[in-house]
């Protein structure tokens, strides 16, 4: 278990997965991965699915044999990501240069209030004004965010996110006993970091209501399943939330949006998209379908996902390819018009990528 995690020392696993690296059982791994997170050896985000990641000590814990059943260890304190911002650096144009995220990856900073978007939402949170980010998936929401919050803890929104994925539930222990592990709201609050609420409107009214009080002015929640404990946030605790309107079953209900004083709009850049290189019938394309979006003509126009996804297709199978993956990715109601204004950007007939007859 550690060695597989502080191999991949940037890497979150479930333990399904580690269960499907090991050859073992999913409920002895989940065991080995509490272990190691109450040593201080790992830590783990999320509830369902649990997620764990390696940290300082994990390596020591790989060269190690593991602790005997039942034998007490000291805790080591476990380093926590710094709420500290990157300082934003400029290049000799004067735009300001690309931004690392948690994985790697640049993001480009935009314009947001006569600012760089990145450290707007820098200077939100230090006024403790709660954000909404609302917009068609793949325009960069998510990565704007972990750009500007390095201490960030994600919650992935959806139908089936219960109360106890934001504050916690009880889980088995080692010994065979059961005990309270806190949620990533609680820990955010704790600790001191921003928390986003990704696809915040996919969650049901009723789970999310658990979170209202931690964002007024109380700064509260009462854990009623853990002996009705009170949690205070610590100064830094931070709520942001992502809101993609056209998904199917995403509500902006007035309590939600009335928590969140700033909401912003988040388009795709189509220009960082020329920048980068892509394919420039394709971007023109997008501009063109997303003009018509915008006017109520069509539903769907390729974002910044869609158009590097359009380049690597391009890279590896050809331009004609792409071309008809791109008109076969758009939903089946815009489909023909998709078809038509691709047609009429390359002067060929295109439409959706199929496949051919046998060789």
């Amino acid at each position: 278990m550690a060695q597989v995690m502080s191999a991949n020392p940037t890497a979150w696993f479930t333990v399904t997965e580690l269960a499907k690296m090991l050859g073992h059982s999913g409920g002895a791994v989940g065991n080995a991965c509490e272990t190691l997170l109450h040593r201080g050896e790992a830590v783990r985000q999320g509830i369902k699915p649990r997620m764990y990641q390696a940290n300082t000590a994990t390596a020591h814990a790989a060269r190690t044999s593991p602790t005997p059943p039942n034998t007490p260890s000291p805790t080591p304190s476990v380093p926590r990501p710094s709420a500290a911002p990157q300082p934003l650096t400029t290049a000799p144009s004067g735009r300001p240069k690309p931004v690392s995220r948690p994985n790697g990856h640049h993001y480009h900073p935009r314009s947001l209030a006569n600012l760089p978007d990145v450290e707007a939402l820098q200077r939100l949170r230090g006024a403790n004004v709660p954000v909404l980010l609302y917009g068609p998936p793949g325009t960069g929401k998510t990565s704007l965010i972990e750009a500007a919050f390095p201490d960030l803890i994600t919650v992935a929104g959806d139908g089936d996110t219960t109360v106890g994925d934001l504050i916690g539930e009880y889980t088995q222990s080692t010994n065979g006993g059961y005990e309270f592990v806190y949620g990533p709201l609680i820990t955010a609050m704790q600790e001191g970091r921003a928390l986003l609420l990704d696809d915040a409107t996919l969650i049901s009214p009723k789970v999310l209501a658990a979170l209202y009080p931690a964002m007024d002015g109380r700064r509260q929640i009462q854990v009623k399943a853990h002996k009705g404990e009170t949690i205070t946030a610590t100064e830094g605790f931070y709520v942001i939330a992502g809101h993609n309107p056209g998904v199917h079953g995403a509500v902006l209900t007035e309590a939600l949006a009335s928590r969140f004083s700033m909401q912003i709009q988040v388009g795709s850049d189509y220009d960082l998209a020329a920048a980068l290189k892509i394919n420039r019938t394709a971007v023109r394309i997008a501009r063109n379908l997303a003009t018509l979006q915008q006017a109520g003509d069509t539903g769907w126009a390729p974002q910044l996902r869609e158009l590097i996804a359009f380049q690597k297709i391009t890279d590896v199978l050809g331009e004609e390819t792409a071309f008809a993956n791109l008109v076969g990715i758009a939903p089946l109601e815009d489909r023909d018009t998709v078809a038509e204004i691709v047609t009429k950007a390359t002067g060929r007939t295109v439409t959706a990528l199929a496949l051919g007859r046998q060789l």
